[in-house]
Protein backbone atom coordinates (compact mmCIF):
# COMPACT_ATOMS: atom_id res chain seq x y z
CA UNK A 1 0.00 0.00 0.00
CA UNK A 2 1.77 3.04 -1.08
CA UNK A 3 0.85 6.24 0.38
CA UNK A 4 0.73 9.37 -1.19
CA UNK A 5 2.41 12.37 0.47
CA UNK A 6 0.46 15.55 -0.11
CA UNK A 7 1.95 18.63 0.62
CA UNK A 8 0.06 21.22 2.76
CA UNK A 9 0.00 24.86 2.81
CA UNK A 10 0.17 27.14 5.61
CA UNK A 11 -3.21 27.13 6.72
CA UNK A 12 -3.45 23.15 6.42
CA UNK A 13 -4.47 23.37 2.86
CA UNK A 14 -3.72 21.29 0.37
CA UNK A 15 -1.27 22.75 -2.64
CA UNK A 16 -3.61 24.33 -5.22
CA UNK A 17 -6.53 25.13 -3.04
CA UNK A 18 -5.04 28.38 -1.72
CA UNK A 19 -7.68 31.54 -2.51
CA UNK A 20 -10.84 28.66 -3.10
CA UNK A 21 -12.48 30.57 0.21
CA UNK A 22 -11.48 34.07 -1.10
CA UNK A 23 -13.63 33.09 -4.34
CA UNK A 24 -16.44 31.78 -2.10
CA UNK A 25 -16.25 34.75 -0.21
CA UNK A 26 -17.03 36.75 -2.99
CA UNK A 27 -19.55 34.82 -4.50
CA UNK A 28 -21.61 35.05 -1.49
CA UNK A 29 -21.32 38.91 -1.47
CA UNK A 30 -22.25 39.06 -5.00
CA UNK A 31 -25.56 37.13 -4.32
CA UNK A 32 -25.96 38.51 -0.97
CA UNK A 33 -25.94 42.12 -3.17
CA UNK A 34 -28.40 41.07 -5.64
CA UNK A 35 -31.06 39.96 -3.16
CA UNK A 36 -30.66 43.23 -0.91
CA UNK A 37 -31.00 44.86 -3.98
CA UNK A 38 -33.89 43.02 -5.31
CA UNK A 39 -35.28 43.74 -1.98
CA UNK A 40 -34.83 47.20 -1.96
CA UNK A 41 -36.43 47.36 -5.69
CA UNK A 42 -39.67 45.81 -3.86
CA UNK A 43 -40.06 48.34 -0.61
CA UNK A 44 -40.05 50.96 -3.30
CA UNK A 45 -42.51 50.08 -5.63
CA UNK A 46 -44.72 48.84 -2.36
CA UNK A 47 -44.37 52.45 -0.86
CA UNK A 48 -45.29 53.84 -4.46
CA UNK A 49 -48.37 51.65 -4.54
CA UNK A 50 -49.57 52.00 -0.80
CA UNK A 51 -48.93 56.51 -1.87
CA UNK A 52 -51.76 55.43 -5.06
CA UNK A 53 -53.64 53.46 -3.32
CA UNK A 54 -53.77 56.40 -0.74
CA UNK A 55 -54.53 59.31 -3.45
CA UNK A 56 -57.50 57.27 -4.89
CA UNK A 57 -58.60 56.82 -1.32
CA UNK A 58 -58.60 60.42 -0.95
CA UNK A 59 -60.16 60.99 -4.44
CA UNK A 60 -62.71 58.70 -3.81
CA UNK A 61 -63.52 60.03 0.03
CA UNK A 62 -63.78 63.52 -2.23
CA UNK A 63 -65.87 62.51 -4.96
CA UNK A 64 -68.41 60.85 -1.92
CA UNK A 65 -68.45 64.60 -0.04
CA UNK A 66 -69.24 66.06 -2.81
CA UNK A 67 -72.23 63.97 -3.74
CA UNK A 68 -73.61 63.90 -0.41
CA UNK A 69 -73.22 68.25 -0.07
CA UNK A 70 -75.64 68.01 -3.46
CA UNK A 71 -78.16 65.14 -2.37
CA UNK A 72 -78.23 68.22 0.59
CA UNK A 73 -79.35 70.74 -1.36
CA UNK A 74 -80.97 68.47 -4.05
CA UNK A 75 -83.12 71.48 -5.80
CA UNK A 76 -80.36 73.82 -6.28
CA UNK A 77 -77.60 70.43 -7.53
CA UNK A 78 -80.87 69.90 -10.37
CA UNK A 79 -80.82 73.09 -11.09
CA UNK A 80 -77.08 73.35 -11.77
CA UNK A 81 -75.55 75.16 -9.52
CA UNK A 82 -73.41 72.85 -8.75
CA UNK A 83 -71.70 72.35 -12.59
CA UNK A 84 -68.46 73.42 -12.41
CA UNK A 85 -65.74 72.29 -14.54
CA UNK A 86 -62.19 71.46 -14.19
CA UNK A 87 -59.82 74.55 -13.83
CA UNK A 88 -62.21 76.58 -12.91
CA UNK A 89 -63.28 78.74 -9.79
CA UNK A 90 -66.59 79.00 -8.68
CA UNK A 91 -67.65 81.67 -6.58
CA UNK A 92 -69.15 81.84 -2.96
CA UNK A 93 -72.12 83.30 -1.56
CA UNK A 94 -74.41 80.64 -2.13
CA UNK A 95 -74.86 77.26 -0.19
CA UNK A 96 -73.80 75.52 -3.45
CA UNK A 97 -70.98 78.18 -4.81
CA UNK A 98 -69.88 77.57 -0.90
CA UNK A 99 -69.94 74.04 -1.16
CA UNK A 100 -67.85 74.08 -4.43
CA UNK A 101 -65.75 76.47 -3.11
CA UNK A 102 -64.68 74.28 -0.17
CA UNK A 103 -64.31 71.01 -2.55
CA UNK A 104 -62.12 72.63 -4.84
CA UNK A 105 -59.85 73.25 -2.21
CA UNK A 106 -59.67 70.58 -0.45
CA UNK A 107 -58.82 68.92 -3.46
CA UNK A 108 -56.27 71.68 -4.29
CA UNK A 109 -54.97 70.80 -0.51
CA UNK A 110 -55.61 67.11 -0.38
CA UNK A 111 -54.21 65.90 -4.08
CA UNK A 112 -51.24 67.16 -5.75
CA UNK A 113 -51.96 69.29 -8.61
CA UNK A 114 -55.80 68.28 -7.65
CA UNK A 115 -58.97 69.87 -9.43
CA UNK A 116 -62.21 68.13 -10.21
CA UNK A 117 -65.65 68.84 -12.00
CA UNK A 118 -68.95 68.17 -11.25
CA UNK A 119 -72.30 67.67 -14.04
CA UNK A 120 -75.71 67.57 -13.17
CA UNK A 121 -78.19 66.64 -15.56
CA UNK A 122 -81.91 67.59 -14.87
CA UNK A 123 -82.69 63.81 -13.70
CA UNK A 124 -80.74 64.04 -11.18
CA UNK A 125 -78.00 61.87 -12.76
CA UNK A 126 -74.55 63.15 -11.37
CA UNK A 127 -70.97 62.66 -12.77
CA UNK A 128 -68.05 64.05 -10.75
CA UNK A 129 -64.41 63.58 -12.09
CA UNK A 130 -61.44 64.38 -9.85
CA UNK A 131 -57.63 64.77 -11.69
CA UNK A 132 -54.65 64.70 -9.76
CA UNK A 133 -50.88 64.10 -10.70
CA UNK A 134 -49.85 60.93 -10.11
CA UNK A 135 -46.09 62.46 -10.12
CA UNK A 136 -44.79 59.24 -12.00
CA UNK A 137 -44.44 59.25 -15.90
CA UNK A 138 -46.15 55.85 -16.43
CA UNK A 139 -46.39 56.31 -20.23
CA UNK A 140 -42.84 57.19 -21.13
CA UNK A 141 -43.28 60.68 -22.80
CA UNK A 142 -41.75 62.60 -20.21
CA UNK A 143 -44.56 64.24 -18.64
CA UNK A 144 -46.15 63.17 -15.53
CA UNK A 145 -49.55 61.77 -15.58
CA UNK A 146 -52.67 63.05 -14.50
CA UNK A 147 -54.74 60.43 -13.05
CA UNK A 148 -58.55 60.94 -13.02
CA UNK A 149 -61.36 59.24 -11.36
CA UNK A 150 -64.69 59.24 -12.36
CA UNK A 151 -67.37 58.65 -10.32
CA UNK A 152 -71.59 58.92 -11.57
CA UNK A 153 -74.39 58.68 -9.28
CA UNK A 154 -77.65 59.00 -8.84
CA UNK A 155 -79.40 62.09 -6.81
Amino acid sequence: MKRRNVSKGRFGLKAGQKGVSMIEVLVTMVVIALGLLGHGRLLATTLNHNNSAYMRSLATMLAYDIAESMRANRAAAIGGSYNVAVGSSPSGGTVAGDDLVSWKNRLSELLPAGDGSVTVDIQGNTTIVIQWDQKEDRDGDGNNDLISLTTQTDL
